[in-house]
């Protein structure tokens, strides 16, 4: 049976041209320009998907999708405007809605938009993850036809641990560390093999999550491609690293959110939500000899083979930071989650004049990083005595994921940053 998707807009040419786009893809449409008609089709028809834009002339559209929602809880709404901002489709998402559309649409994205809306809906109703469902998405959706996996490398090797990805779609609202705007972050579940990419919002540019992406390194690591970016990546890319998620869409805009400066609610968050195992096993990339970059005296990275991933990091800052030095063998996320997710990003007084110039750090707030002054820290109280290098090697786990695949090999480094880190995934690519 064709599918039925109710399509509620406003504007009489937006229904036309929407109902013509789903028509000639195979769909039946419903189209209303009245919020309240909208609920009553709904009731009568139960259409599998629906299209509603957030401004209407007789209700909010914030409140149909409410209203729909309590009516079914499976309903699949996506929403649409041409007015809209991150708070608004952030709100919408928690709220229920499967996606966000900004106008003017597309068509590709909209088709994408509905398919994925009916493959949520059949995993709602089946009560939780079925990978059947999403693999038959795979070749549907546009994020899908446009995605490639991760290049393969002869260090390349399947493993017999699953791939993953989260349970259902979420979102995450925060600030952005560098940015100082409110951003807002969707993750939704990808089919096996597909890796981890991200897509900007409102534009739609993809971006892999990938060290081919890589366009800056100054106090974040920055993802580049269609002329848009997406900075702080590096904090999230840990948690899924030490996760084993291996297919995920992060949806953002521009940045993204810092929350309290570590990895610890980005951890909650995921096991909140759930992660599930697919029916593919993962691969890893292990590492094959040593490679290393640095000058060897004051900085130096070293990454060579092991049988397990593991990063020892020996730090030295003037106090109150002092030498610090701490060994970390990845042995399950409950222990990332003790030892790494905690430790927050830090900053020093003397720094901030440099990067206000750069245009970075805009967001810094007392709650969200460690300010480090002349010889104490200013605003906080230290969850570990050594948390300055835990973070760096939380950092480096979330870097490392740029690779592409789980890393397996010894991790050795002395005073060394994202550049560096990123510069060893590119020995490792170029010597490979």
């Amino acid at each position: 049976m064709k599918e039925l998707v109710l399509v509620v807009d406003d504007e009489a040419s937006i229904l036309t041209a929407l109902s013509q786009l789903l028509n000639d893809e195979g769909y039946l449409t419903l189209t209303t320009r009245s919020g309240e008609e909208a609920l009553e089709l709904y009731a009568k028809k139960r259409p599998d998907v629906v299209l509603l834009d957030i401004w209407l002339p007789d209700r909010d559209g914030l409140e149909i999708l409410q209203t729909l929602l309590e009516i079914d809880p499976h309903a699949a709404v996506v929403m649409m405007s041409g007015h809209g901002t991150v708070p608004t489709a952030v709100k919408a998402i928690k709220m229920g809605a499967h996606d966000y559309l900004e106008k003017p649409l597309s068509d590709e994205p909209t088709i994408a938009a509905v398919e994925a809306a009916l493959d949520e809906r059949r995993v709602r109703q089946r009560g939780g993850y079925t990978p059947s469902v999403l693999e038959m998405s795979r070749e549907r959706t546009d994020v899908s036809r446009r995605v490639s996996p991760p290049p393969l490398l002869p260090q390349i090797m399947r493993t017999d641990i699953a791939q993953r990805t989260i349970r259902t779609s979420s979102v995450i609202y925060g600030m952005g560390l560098h940015s100082g705007s409110r951003t807002g972050m969707v993750m939704q579940p990808l089919p096996p093999d597909h890796g981890i990419h991200f897509l900007t919002m409102p534009k739609g540019a993809l971006i892999a999550g990938h060290v081919t992406s890589v366009a800056d390194t100054d106090y974040a690591t920055t993802l580049v491609s269609e002329g848009e970016s997406i900075r702080t990546v590096e904090h999230l890319l840990s948690v899924l690293h030490a996760r084993g998620i291996t297919n995920l869409l992060i949806k953002v805009h521009g940045e993204i959110p810092v929350l309290d400066g570590s990895a610890l609610e980005f951890c909650k968050h995921i096991e909140e939500i759930g992660v599930v195992d697919q029916d593919v096993l993962r691969q890893e990339l292990v590492i094959d000899r040593r490679y290393e970059v640095g000058n060897g005296e004051e900085k130096s990275l070293v990454i060579e083979p092991a049988e397990s991933f593991s990063i020892s990091y020996a730090l030295h800052y003037p106090a109150p930071v002092g030498e610090q030095f701490y060994q970390y063998l990845h042995r399950s996320f409950d222990a990332y989650m003790a030892e790494i997710a905690p430790a927050r990003t830090f900053g020093f007084m003397r720094d901030i004049k440099m990067m206000n110039e750069l245009g970075l750090g805009s967001g810094g707030r007392l709650d969200n990083f460690i300010l480090v002054g002349d010889g104490n820290v200013i605003n906080t109280e230290l969850r570990f005595p050594d948390e300055f290098v835990r973070h760096k090697i939380l950092d480096i786990i979330g870097d490392l994921y740029l690779l592409g695949y789980p890393v397996r090999g010894k991790v050795t480094a002395r005073f060394t940053g994202h550049r560096d880190n990123i510069q060893l995934q590119r020995e490792i690519f170029k010597n490979s």
